[in-house]
């Protein structure tokens, strides 16, 4: 499961990514990975959330995007992978 946020908003010079997946490790742990930052800006930070399974982390991953959205997210039509 992927999803891409973006935040833009010109009048505050807000331009912000937010990226969640949900992956299994190779040791059969599934995990939540999150990074975010500026759009287009080098370097941007990344953080790794283990679960006890793939239901936890799917639902860390909708909790989160929830939250977002109501600070002014908004989900992109395409679904890019960088």
């Amino acid at each position: 499961m992927f999803v891409r946020l973006e935040k833009i908003n010109p009048a505050k010079r807000q331009r912000r990514f937010y990226v969640m997946n949900v992956a299994q490790t190779l040791f059969g742990e599934w995990c939540l990975i999150r990074e975010w930052g500026r759009i287009g800006a080098a370097g941007g930070q990344r953080m790794v959330d283990y679960t006890a399974s793939q239901e936890d982390a799917e639902a860390a991953l909708r909790k989160l995007s929830d939250q977002k959205c109501h600070r002014g997210y908004c989900q992109c039509d395409s679904q890019r992978v960088f």
